[in-house]
């Protein structure tokens, strides 16, 4: 049957995932969107239930198959039950509630060298870390590390800017700058921080060799970039170029332009 309140019980479990202290106390969130719920579904037992429109679920028939054969719960519900669910101003009809990953720091690096890690300090914009998660998975980082003092990397709109890609690599929330970078030390990574004010220049960087080096990038909020403090943590403070007249670069430009490089130099020889 159609589920037509938003005040049934499994709506209203799922309404509340969408404030972080609720998240952190179900250890759950909420996927939005066809791409969001297929690469969850993909993704082992991460998919709770799913919640979708008659509509939605003739569309993408591949979604209800999924959840049919991973014996997953499809709640078929109104349109505007499922706009309740949903923080998109153009909602596409299925949203999934899935199960945060119990994973540290420590155990995602375990098992084969880590290679990349992007680092995100104090970064308060959803937008740009689920687009730099995003990125990360791109050119096949290890992990991506949001610090104390981050957005919440299961926020639906940082969820919604990785496409899919919070599903496919270890991400890792919170924890104090100084013993995140202390672990990545020890598992054999150079600390490279990406400061536009103070840093020696990308090409010249790669000049020397050392983007081929494990790496693990730190990088800082969009408006005023690293703190100082943290930015001392770094073996080296590395600058894109800007050739033209823009000010800047933003967050999510600058890390796929480092995160690239390092990947590219990793890959050289292969």
């Amino acid at each position: 049957m159609e589920i037509t309140s938003a005040r049934s019980a499994p709506v209203a479990r799922a309404r509340r995932l969408h404030k972080r202290a609720f998240r952190a106390a179900d250890r759950r969130f909420l996927a939005e969107g066809p791409q969001a719920v297929r690469e969850a579904l993909a993704g082992g037992d991460r998919v709770v239930e799913v919640f979708a429109t008659a509509e939605a679920g003739k569309r993408y028939p591949e979604l209800p198959a999924a959840a049919a054969a991973a014996d997953i719960p499809w709640h078929l519900a109104s349109g505007a039950v499922v706009d309740e669910l949903c923080s998109t101003v153009t909602p596409q009809g299925v949203v999934a509630v899935c199960r945060m990953p119990e994973v540290t720091l420590e155990e995602a690096m375990a098992g084969a060298s880590p290679r990349l890690v992007a680092v995100l300090a104090h970064v308060r914009d959803p937008g740009n870390a689920g687009t730099v998660i995003r990125v990360a998975d791109a050119a096949g980082a290890d992990a991506v590390v949001l610090t104390d003092g981050s957005v919440d990397a299961y926020n639906p709109k940082c969820v919604r800017a990785s496409a899919g890609s919070i599903f496919h690599l270890p991400v890792i929330a919170g924890g104090e700058p100084a013993a995140l970078v202390a672990q990545l030390a020890a598992h054999g990574c150079q600390i490279f921080a990406a400061d536009g004010a103070e840093g020696e220049s990308l090409p010249e960087v790669r000049r020397t060799g050392d983007l081929a080096g494990a790496t693990a990038w730190l990088f800082g909020n969009e408006a005023w970039g690293l703190p100082p403090d943290i930015a001392r943590l770094a073996d080296r403070r590395v600058a894109v170029p800007i050739y033209g007249l823009a000010e800047s670069l933003n967050l999510s430009t600058a890390a796929a332009v480092c995160l690239y490089a390092s990947a590219e130099a990793q890959r050289a020889d292969h």
